[in-house]
């Protein structure tokens, strides 16, 4: 169920669940009863508000009301907007109830031991003012916990932004699957703890609707996630290149190469300036180290066709000769990740970088800039709008630049420019240091010289970067990143039956 929904394909899937037979009133019965059994988590005397507005969010809202009345809960019923005005659903669901129909006013927010958030539905459009934005504001002020029907009041479905004012929950309950909103930033801090109730939608209306965003996880990719065989060698598992910077700018290239290694990249080399060697061969053992000075050089290491995987970017320097190895490194069959520096040096001729990639003709490369590389390199192509969704800010740059886009931050996205996105939300918040970008960059290196495709990779290697952190714990540094992968290696297989060709994934000693 790693699907998500944006309102406008939640609606369809309603409309298919109706067309095949499923009563409308019946999917809205079983969300108010959804949205009940959540509060009624918490204890009978429990005063019970619940604030529903005029559309079908509303009519949840109803439902909810009568059913916690019926298993003894003192609930209050005020409602925003005039009942006479309720459609559909909605009107039955109002009919159904049968205690008092209050006006919305603050006040009534007073007594509340819990609020029921029934206001507006995922599908808000518009920012939220007048009236609307003061019963926001009073039940985030109330002090009750508030449980949300489907997405917190003020908050787009779509983009996860606040529309003027926005409900601040405890809970959210949301029906057949997720949406974006739940996940990106700002919405994911107002949706609280997420649930998915199943309300009678049949999963085959996914078949028809075909959605394209994803929530970001080992079922997305897992199909696709190398494994080492128990025949395999290390030249089978690929082999990576990360090229560094000058000597005094060696740690992010370092950083990257052991990511690639931990990965699962059978073999791993730094292409190093000369005056850069001694410190990258000192600092490293299992990672080789080979002298690369200027493009030239670096595309005459990389005619080695065993070499298949390329990073470029990290500390190495923004200008003329970094667009030269850009242009380098694109040249050939390998997959190519090109960070940092790599996507700055074309921030004043970015449809330069872009004839090159075309030029690959769909050979897999993967840009990851965090959102002012995003600026720099993007703002002249790409047009948004106001409250526009990451996603589709991410897709407009795939879409442009003819890359898989990973646009980094605590509610990553990664974009393939046939439309395919996916959201990663488990990073910790201290991954937020120094050099992570650096280790992300290697691990979609060392996943690539594997074998994963493109977009695969860029999301496996999302979701690891965000377990390493959450293994490492507060206080870590970049450099614990790679460390960690073993132990979150050793969970996948575990968790996720990764582990099923080859026992010794399961066993810690691949």
């Amino acid at each position: 169920m790693n699907e998500l929904l944006t309102p406008a394909e939640m609606d369809e899937c309603d409309r298919l669940a109706i067309a095949g037979g499923v009563p409308g009133v019946a999917l809205m019965e079983k969300a108010g009863r959804a949205v009940a059994d959540a509060v009624a988590r918490l204890p009978l005397g429990v005063r019970v508000v619940v604030v529903a507005g005029p559309g079908n969010n509303g009519g949840d809202g109803f439902v909810a009301a009568r059913i916690l009345a019926e298993r003894g809960y003192p609930v209050r019923l005020i409602l925003f907007g005039d009942i006479v005005k309720l459609k559909g659903d909605a009107a039955e669901a109002a009919q159904r109830w049968t205690g008092a129909v209050e006006a919305a006013a603050p006040g009534a927010l007073a007594s509340a031991g819990v609020v029921v958030d029934a206001l507006f539905g995922a599908g808000l459009d518009r920012p939220v003012d007048g009236r609307a934005r003061e019963m926001i504001e009073a039940m985030n002020a109330c002090g009750a916990p508030i449980v949300a029907v489907d997405l917190p009041s003020g908050i787009n479905g779509a983009s996860g932004a606040v529309m003027g004012a926005a409900i601040h929950a405890t809970e959210s309950v949301t029906f057949f699957r997720r949406k974006p909103g739940h996940l990106l930033l700002p919405g994911r801090l107002h949706a609280g703890k997420v649930r998915v109730a199943d309300i009678g939608i049949p999963d085959n209306v996914l078949e028809q609707v075909r959605p394209t965003i994803f929530a970001n996880g080992p079922d997305l990719w897992g199909a696709k996630f190398p494994m080492p065989r128990i025949d395999g060698h290390k030249y089978s598992r690929g082999h990576a290149v990360v090229v560094s910077g000058d000597v005094s700018h060696t740690g992010a290239a370092r950083l990257a190469a052991r990511a690639a290694l931990r990965a699962g990249a059978g073999l791993v080399t730094i292409a190093s300036p000369r005056d850069a060697l001694a410190v990258n061969a000192t600092a490293n053992l299992a990672v080789m180290v080979r002298p690369a000075d200027g493009a030239a050089e670096l595309a005459s290491l990389l005619s080695d066709r065993r070499i298949n995987a390329v990073v470029l970017g990290p500390g190495g320097g923004v200008g003329e000769a970094m667009r030269a190895q850009v242009k380098a490194v694109l040249d050939g069959e390998r997959a190519v990740v090109l960070d940092a520096d790599a996507l700055t040096s074309f921030a004043d001729e970015p449809q330069a970088l872009f004839a090159a990639i075309a030029a690959r003709a769909g050979r897999p490369v993967v840009l990851t800039p965090h959102q002012g590389e995003f600026a720099r390199l993007f703002n002249k192509t790409v047009q948004t709008a106001e409250n526009e969704s990451k996603v589709e800010i991410a897709r407009a740059a795939a879409q442009a630049s003819g890359a898989v886009v990973l646009l980094k931050g605590p509610d990553t996205v990664v974009a393939a420019p046939d439309g395919r996105a996916a959201i990663n939300e488990n990073a910790p918040p201290w991954l937020a240091t120094a050099g992570a970008g650096d280790v992300l960059a290697g691990l979609i290196a060392g996943l690539a010289a594997q074998g994963m495709p493109a977009f695969e990779a860029a999301c496996a290697a999302a979701w690891l970067h965000g377990e390493a952190g959450t293994e490492a714990g507060p206080g870590l540094i970049s450099e614990d990143l790679p460390e960690v992968l073993p132990a979150v290696y050793r969970r996948l297989a575990a968790d996720h039956g990764f582990g099923a060709l080859c026992p010794a994934v399961l066993c810690g000693r691949s």
